[in-house]
């Protein structure tokens, strides 16, 4: 198992939306490691229907950016016999919704031929794809699925939150020897933030503090860090000092850091845009109460998307959604209590 250190020689911030932060990344790897190339629906003349892919067709040419028929399972079979042949590819399944049609060749070969071969080969491959309601797509290309593949081992499941992070953990997963499923937020491929010039690598696994406080953890995964970080501010004005989480990757799972920031505040509220039910929410909450649970002053709360098909309806697929608005309440309740 391959697994980078955390590697940054900026020499300066720039301000970048997210879907460029991944272009760059690919295109760094690309002139850095000739075995890797690009291969998905669209992602070669077009540049990608989210545009990550944009411009490397003219720069690396059709035998490393390749378009592919609309065939989920021919594109993650073809990428599973590359990598077993010391190939790299990185594949884009252009919703995650469409998972489920590259479900044998995701689950039952990348994830399994390292275990199967007892190590004598192994599935160097990235699967790009997304997560992510609210974007009016309907209950067919709205879902997040992170944590269905989170459940299979043998498979890494990366979930940023912003374009530095999608940057480093993209190069990471580039060049990790296992199998890596890489979700990105649909709503947030033009969200800005600073991105470090230079090496800038992040490595999978670790868990980021992204505000600290003394009062409540909140742990938070993908487009939810944003909200807790709003959440966060407005609890400050309540004299709520919050700290937030986020969690990055959900395999491998940083426990360490999520446990002791708990322990330190002694409170815990989780949120993830997935279902509640079964989800990721459930895994990290008992996962804490697990470890923290003599020292916990109030339960771990949980927050995620409603139980139901993404609906259609702008007003009802906002409801399905958490809001800063509804940690805020979460983060009260667990305040409430008195241990």
């Amino acid at each position: 198992m391959s697994t980078p250190t955390e590697m940054t020689t900026p020499t300066t911030l720039r301000q970048l939306n997210l879907a460029t932060a991944l272009n760059e990344a690919l295109r760094e790897e690309m002139h850095r490691d000739e075995r890797v190339f690009v291969m998905g629906e669209d992602v070669a003349v077009a540049g990608g229907v989210y545009k990550v892919t944009d411009g490397l067709l003219g720069e690396f040419g059709p035998s490393r950016v390749i378009d592919t028929p609309i065939s989920e399972a021919g594109i993650a079979g073809l990428a599973v016999g590359a990598a077993m042949a010391d190939r790299r590819p990185v594949i884009e399944i252009m919703f995650g919704d469409f998972l489920f049609l590259a479900m044998d060749q995701i689950a039952n070969q990348a994830a399994k031929v390292r275990y199967m071969s007892g190590g004598a080969w192994h599935v160097p491959m990235v699967v790009r794809t997304t997560l992510g309601a609210g974007r009016r797509a309907a209950a067919q290309h709205s879902q997040s699925l992170h944590a269905i593949f989170a459940h299979i081992p043998g498979l890494k499941v990366v979930v940023p939150s912003d374009p530095a992070d999608a940057k480093g953990l993209l190069k990471a997963a580039i060049r990790d020897d296992d199998p890596v499923v890489f979700f990105e937020d649909k709503l947030g491929y033009r969200s800005v933030g600073p991105v470090p010039t230079g090496e800038h690598v992040v490595p999978l696994g670790s868990a980021l503090i992204r505000r600290p406080g003394r009062d409540v953890t909140l742990v938070a995964t993908s487009s939810m860090v944003a909200h807790a970080m709003t959440a966060a501010e407005q609890l400050a004005d309540r004299s709520v000092e919050t700290e937030v989480v986020d969690v990055r990757c959900l395999t491998p799972l940083d426990l360490a850091t999520i446990t002791e920031s708990v322990r330190r505040t002694k409170r815990c509220v989780v949120v993830d845009p997935g279902h509640l039910r079964f989800g990721a929410t459930a895994e990290l909450a008992a996962s804490v109460s697990e470890r923290t649970f003599g020292e916990l002053r109030a339960p771990v709360l949980r927050l995620g998307a409603m139980d139901v098909p993404v609906p259609y309806s702008p007003s009802l697929e906002d409801l399905t959604i958490p809001s800063a608005d509804d940690l805020v309440s979460a983060v009260l309740e667990t305040m409430a209590w008195r241990a």
